[in-house]
């Protein structure tokens, strides 16, 4: 692996820190958390029009700007380091990959070069505490199921017409607001029981779509519930769409990882900068053995996390398709990148709740109310690991992914 960045990738991290600090400061961040959509409408065309953000990890023949899940990351560790509220993650993280997998030509020719222009957006329609499941982040996600029926999933019956929908699911990333949804269903029975994806339109009828309150503002989630919605399935039939999720979901953690190391890194910086100006005794804080062992025990935290997410958007750059490889194009399994990125995810969520919570302390009672801007990281942190891990769940699955821990014994 070859650490240094290329000339392109530097650029694409210079422009869109740039663009990022002229239009996603404390104050511009809360007031996008604050719109009906959760995010500031004007931002996502203009990170379109002057870096192709949407299509980045994307193929040219669908409008894509053909880089891969290492550029998508470098560029989620700039919109991690402020916090900015946009449908990346939602729609060029989450959903994109899935439909490149999975989909039909038609489905892919009608819905990728919207999605790279940005004009379309979308949601993947997983109930939010089965997510990281889904994914297969925090277990095998063999025994998931969409299914549930009033209890919070989502069923599938074929129609004349089609297929119909029936069900609810909430905390879904960018639900409320997304332009077209990708919806997983149970469908075929207890006997022939089955999860498939399914593509919604958000404004199809018979979709109530409402946005939930969450801890974490900047990443709005909306809950759905669909009654009789005519929908059109991700592929066909035959799709094996659990092996698509998994690799997915190899994909999704390094780039959440760099994220949260974007976040990690300039929480650090603002707690450093206010260390130095903060006097207490005569003289400033940061002055002060104890508080420098804290902020380097940050520091090192921080730059392991960033090593670690680094090499897990390699990893997984390396393989065909990159985040797209759950499925081969024959269709047959495939197996995810070993839970790499599943690492560095906990490695770069631990990272950003220490070095949040070291700004929130060191920025003394200030930091301790809940209207501070330390506390945005914080809840970036909280959110993040809610919906994707916790940190020890996210461990435990990479070590037996890796056979660690082979027959109750260590593998040698």
């Amino acid at each position: 692996m070859d650490t240094r960045l290329t000339a392109e990738q530097d650029e694409i991290r210079r422009t869109l820190r740039e663009l990022l600090r002229t239009r996603c400061g404390p104050e511009e961040v809360r007031a996008a958390a604050d719109t009906p959509a959760g995010h500031d409408p004007l931002l996502w065309p203009a990170l379109a029009d002057r870096l192709g953000l949407p299509g980045l990890a994307l193929p040219e023949v669908y409008g894509g700007v053909g880089c891969s899940v290492t550029e998508l990351a470098l560029a989620c560790e700039e919109t991690g380091r402020f916090l900015a509220p946009s449908p990346l993650l939602a729609t060029c993280v989450l959903t994109a990959p899935l439909i490149l997998a999975l989909g039909t030509g038609a489905q892919r020719t009608g819905l990728l070069p919207r999605i790279a222009a940005g004009t379309l957006t979308a949601a993947l329609a997983v109930s939010g505490p089965a997510l990281a499941a889904a994914l297969a982040l925090t277990c095998g996600n063999e025994a998931y199921s969409a299914g549930g029926g009033r209890a919070g999933g989502v069923q599938a019956r074929r129609a004349a017409d089609g297929w119909r929908l029936y069900g609810e699911v909430g905390q879904v990333l960018d639900g409320h607001s997304a332009g077209m949804l990708l919806v997983a269903a149970h469908t075929g029975g207890f006997a022939r029981a089955r999860t498939l994806l399914f593509l919604v339109a958000g404004d199809a009828p018979g979709l109530v779509r409402v946005r939930q309150t969450a801890l974490d503002a900047t990443r709005p989630q909306g809950r759905l519930e669909l009654r009789d919605v005519r929908a059109e399935l991700l592929g066909t039939e035959e799709t094996d769409v659990l092996p698509a999720l998994a690799a997915a979901g190899d994909a999704v953690a390094a780039v959440l990882a760099a994220e949260a190391v974007g976040a990690a890194d300039r929480a650090l910086e603002r707690t450093v900068e206010y260390a130095g100006q903060r006097v207490q005794f005569g003289r400033p804080i940061g002055s002060f053995q104890a508080v420098k062992h804290r902020l380097a025990d940050a520091y090192v935290a921080v730059q392991a996390a960033r090593s670690a997410a680094y090499y897990a958007a390699w990893a997984t750059g390396r393989e065909p398709d990159g985040a797209a490889r759950g499925a081969s194009p024959e269709g047959g399994r495939r197996e995810p990148g070993g839970g790499v990125g599943g690492l560095a995810l906990a490695q770069g969520l631990e990272a950003l709740r220490r070095a949040a919570g070291e700004g929130i302390q060191l920025h003394g009672g200030i930091g301790f109310t809940w209207e501070h801007d330390a506390h945005l990281a914080f809840k970036r942190a909280a959110g993040d690991e809610l919906l994707f891990g916790p940190v020890h769940r996210l461990r435990d699955r990479a070590a037996e992914t890796a056979g660690l821990f082979a027959g109750g014994e260590v593998a040698v």
